[in-house]
């Protein structure tokens, strides 16, 4: 991931977490005092954010020295030392917090997400995301699913054709809007349809969606669906994934699985910056 589309995250964080100054640590360490600390694993889990939390610190004191004993995808256990970093206590004190914070936050996402893709061994069938992110940061929630091993869908309105309930609602019939998809957008953009029971399914795939997402299907009618479709459409299973069997989802033949847990739900892998 290139530099540049992080970077003035990283400087809009710093500025909402530093403000005008540290007050805490510009009163009590010397501007003179330098320290060494290691980042400690305390949960098991998928690395990721190793280039966002270097940066915090390129940003705030380029002479601060890290040194990673992991890459982003490494599995971590409990209790690895993940690398170590010195130089100015001042800037790494004023650093750490939003360092980890990226770092917690991103491994968070790469664990669950590799959670869900180990489910799936064996099959063919893919776990991907959702637009289900946090505002601003959607590139970086992304980036770690892609290190768990999930696949991104859309990234966002721009890049992707998705007729949902209320675009059909809108339009009078999926058949409509399709149609109107293909008359007004380019040829080579996919158009992927959701539907919500059979017949849907049917006027889907009779009015030529690339498409079909399958949203909150018991499995008896995903596999119907499945067999209705005939592999003449890509076929994505949705709705409340991150609670279901994803195994007997992946047997129906949907070739795609998608979660929004795997990014507007995380629990943060713990790790720490301590002081040797």
């Amino acid at each position: 991931m290139e530099k540049y589309i992080y970077r003035n995250m990283i400087i809009n964080a710093l500025k909402e977490d530093i403000g005008s100054g540290d007050l805490t640590t510009n009163i009590c360490i010397p501007i003179d005092s330098e320290a060494e600390a290691l980042l400690i694993a305390k949960d098991s889990g998928i690395l990721c954010g190793r280039a966002i939390f270097e940066e915090v610190f390129n940003i705030l004191d380029n002479n601060v020295n890290i040194e990673f004993n992991y890459k982003d995808g490494d599995i971590l256990e409990k209790g690895d030392i993940i690398g170590m970093i010195w130089g100015k206590t001042i800037s790494i004190l004023s650093g750490e917090r939003v360092a980890l914070n990226f770092l917690q936050h991103l491994s968070g996402i790469a664990t669950v997400t590799r959670k869900y893709v180990d489910m799936l061994d064996g099959f063919t069938t893919k776990i991907v995301d959702t637009r289900k992110t946090t505002p601003l940061l959607r590139v970086l929630e992304k980036y770690a699913v892609t290190i768990g091993g999930g696949n991104n869908h859309r990234f966002g309105l721009y890049d992707g054709i998705m007729i949902k309930d209320n675009h059909i609602i809108g339009a009078g019939s999926i058949k409509t809007a399709i149609e109107l998809a293909k008359k007004n957008s380019p040829h080579t953009l996919k158009i992927e349809v959701e539907t919500s029971n059979l017949e849907e399914v049917k006027e889907a795939l009779a009015s030529g969606a690339d498409i079909i997402m399958l949203d909150n299907m018991s499995l008896e009618e995903m596999q119907l669906a499945v067999d209705i479709i005939k592999g003449k459409a890509i076929v994505e299973a949705s709705g409340n994934m991150g609670d279901r069997d994803l195994r007997k989802v992946a047997d129906t033949g949907v070739d795609l699985i998608s979660i929004g847990a795997l990014t507007n739900s995380i629990r943060a892998l713990d790790i720490s910056l301590k002081f040797k």
